[in-house]
């Protein structure tokens, strides 16, 4: 779908679940869009030009030329990105209000839960310089909670929530890396068919593959100390 000016959504990416929700629904949509990589290893960020558009430095973020009133948008957060590009296009994000809730629960449940928790069971299970049992534990334990929720919440439905929907976008690059996670899908049985389901989507499948030639995975980065610092140390405190 190309924009009304012609130019193509603008995309501040690196391969990650967060940036994962946003390649998913630009596919899913046929939204013309080119990638801007954020590389999140060597301080990208952190650059002036890109926290004019992102503050939090964070990705993901857009710039859409073609903005409500004809005028170039600017949005970070990755919940944000979605509901406006589900307003932009009509599609994944429905207009009955009581439908529209169901989704943002579930939107706003991944953003406050499952991805903050799946996040810090990501790092103190694989780049966590110091192995803490009790933050593993915790954080192993936390993820196997969530996954609960979900899994019941499938039980008698396809979706979160109802139809095919922006929530269940958000929540897949979340679940992908559920190995990592130290979870095993088959204990979840309603949340692996949903798994595959959302999987043998082409647009999904071409969502994820976008920069998967420029991704790093945590034993890429063993004695990179600035990377690791960027990521989690004092690089983060850059004001």
């Amino acid at each position: 779908m190309e924009s009304k000016s012609g130019n193509p959504i603008e995309l501040f990416y690196w391969p990650t679940p967060n940036g994962w929700k946003i390649t998913i629904m630009l596919e899913e949509c046929r939204l013309a869009y080119d990638v801007r990589y954020i590389n999140i290893l060597t301080g990208d960020q952190f650059d002036p030009a890109f926290l004019a558009i992102a503050p939090n430095n964070r990705m993901p973020a857009i710039v859409d030329p073609d903005g409500p009133d004809g005028a170039p948008i600017s949005i970070f957060e990755s919940g944000a990105i979605l509901q406006y590009l589900g307003n932009k296009t009509g599609r994944f994000y429905p207009k009955d209000q009581r439908q529209r809730v169901e989704v943002d629960q579930w939107l706003f449940w991944q953003m406050g839960g499952l991805g903050p928790m799946a996040g810090q069971c990501h790092h103190f299970r694989h780049y966590a310089r110091e192995q803490l049992p009790y933050a593993i534990e915790r954080y192993t334990n936390e993820v196997a909670r969530l996954y609960g929720v979900m899994n019941r919440r499938l039980a008698d439905r396809p979706f979160l929530a109802g139809d095919y929907s922006i929530a269940d976008m958000a929540c897949y690059g979340w679940i992908k890396p559920h190995k990592r996670q130290g979870q095993a899908l088959e204990d979840f049985p309603h949340l692996q068919r949903w798994f595959e389901t959302l999987r043998a989507r082409p647009a999904v499948q071409r969502a994820c593959a976008v920069g998967e030639e420029v991704r790093k995975r945590p034993e890429d980065l063993k004695g990179d100390d600035a990377a690791h610092d960027l990521l989690f140390g004092k690089g983060q405190l850059r004001g």
